[in-house]
């Protein structure tokens, strides 16, 4: 995994791995048929997405979280003049909150690391944790990662929301169906 890690900082590795991953997601019939869909301005270590969230707010209504306490609120991506330095120097829109959660059709997310259940690793700060149970049963959840963030298995607790999918690179990993709890 060190080596994969040392990768990420190698640009042209990067950049094919971050386009790959892109243009996976774009072919996947929900990033197709959705019109809104919640995204997440990229940390360094993550998917970069500030290319393509300008080239999609131009055809879909884009939603980025922003920090407020303990909690993410939803605004809508209006450009990069629209975004100031938020917590954890992301870049966060200005906007008013966006609360119409039914009008989610699709919700790209980020982890640490990911496993092929569809069980996510984030930073800990418990944010999406919070956030994603507000989604619709419907909206589906598809994580997004670098090959040395995407593991066979990872530890998972009840109130975890497993993504639909996993796009890795060019690799798309479709999660099972979660077990019903028995009796």
């Amino acid at each position: 995994m060190s080596l994969q890690k040392t990768r990420l900082k190698s640009s042209a590795w990067r950049a094919r791995q971050v386009a790959d991953a892109l243009a996976a997601l774009e072919s996947r019939p929900q990033w197709q048929a959705a019109r809104t869909v919640l995204l997440y301005h990229s940390l360094p270590d993550e998917v970069d997405t500030h290319d393509f969230i300008r080239r999609w707010s131009r055809s879909k209504r884009i939603l980025l979280p922003v920090v407020r306490g303990t909690d993410l609120e939803l605004r809508l991506y209006a450009g990069d003049n629209c975004l100031a330095q938020g917590a954890f120097h992301i870049n966060e829109p200005t906007g008013e909150a966006f609360t119409d959660y039914t009008a989610i059709d699709l919700a790209v997310v980020p982890g640490v690391a990911f496993d092929r259940l569809g069980n996510r690793l984030g930073r800990g700060k418990g944010y999406y944790d919070r956030l994603l149970p507000r989604l619709p049963a419907t909206c589906p959840k598809i994580g997004l990662c670098f090959p040395c963030q995407l593991l066979d298995r990872i530890p998972s607790e009840a109130h975890d929301v497993r993504m639909d999918a996993v796009v890795c690179g060019l690799e798309m990993t479709e999660a099972p169906p979660k077990a019903s709890p028995c009796c």
